[in-house]
């Protein structure tokens, strides 16, 4: 069966999500991201898979489900930590990003007959999920990551090497504050949308937000889990 890499960073202030801040502050951007990943790894969980593999930068905290393998990214650039990824895979895998909490089982279950290569494009021209039939780790080294033709330059590669590739539903990251209401519109009970809601409410009622941490939210371990209907659209770039 297929294995589901997810590829995160722990979500710690000043270390992720920076392009929220701001309008929100390094404290609540990293608990949004914390509620995005945790959102991910429960669509990871409910879907089929032979194993499930978190590819972390930090430590895996109490947002982290069982039936997970966790291990270290490697270190250089996105698409060599992408690549060691896949690496690490003897058999089809699967690999999203954390900033697609919309995302959900149904999306994840791909079926590799007849095809080499699953690809995710995102709104942003990045890509938030790419599955091959064969890991290979050379289809991700040297592609320019983060650009507005990130997932077109990966797609074409693929194309390149022969494989037949198969395209999943276009989907929206999670990296300004105008993606994440859009995203959470998306998603409205999961706990992504939960958090971003208290996170706003916060800002408006008197700006206590910015406040040396008065009004930060805590953190999604004990939030309800929700699973997200398979009617949302919407990962790395």
């Amino acid at each position: 069966m297929t294995t589901l890499l997810v590829i995160a960073k722990e979500p710690r202030p000043g270390r992720v999500k920076t392009r929220l801040t701001p309008p929100f502050t390094p404290r609540q951007a990293a608990s949004l991201a914390e509620a995005s990943l945790a959102d991910t790894l429960d669509a990871v969980a409910a879907a089929p898979a032979g194993r499930r593999v978190l590819v972390l930068d930090g430590e895996p905290g109490p947002w982290l489900p069982p039936g997970f393998d966790v291990v270290p990214q490697c270190a250089g650039g996105l698409d060599e930590r992408l690549a060691d990824a896949f690496a690490r895979c003897a058999g089809p895998a699967l690999l999203i990003g954390m900033d697609t909490p919309q995302v959900t089982p149904e999306l994840l279950t791909v079926d590799f007959t007849g095809c080499d290569a699953w690809f995710g494009p995102a709104e942003d021209g990045g890509f938030w999920a790419l599955g091959l039939a064969r890991p290979d780790p050379a289809l991700l080294r040297g592609v320019p990551m983060s650009t507005a033709a990130t997932g077109a330059v990966q797609r074409d590669r693929l194309v390149a090497a022969g494989l037949r590739v198969r395209d999943l539903p276009r989907l929206r990251d999670v990296d300004t504050a105008a993606d994440a209401h859009a995203v959470a519109a998306l998603a409205p009970d999961g706990r992504f949308a939960g958090r971003l809601a208290g996170c706003a409410a916060k800002a408006v009622a008197g700006g206590t937000a910015g406040r040396s941490g008065e009004g930060e939210p805590g953190p999604v371990a004990g939030a309800r889990a929700v699973t997200a209907p398979a009617s949302r659209a919407a990962g790395p770039r």
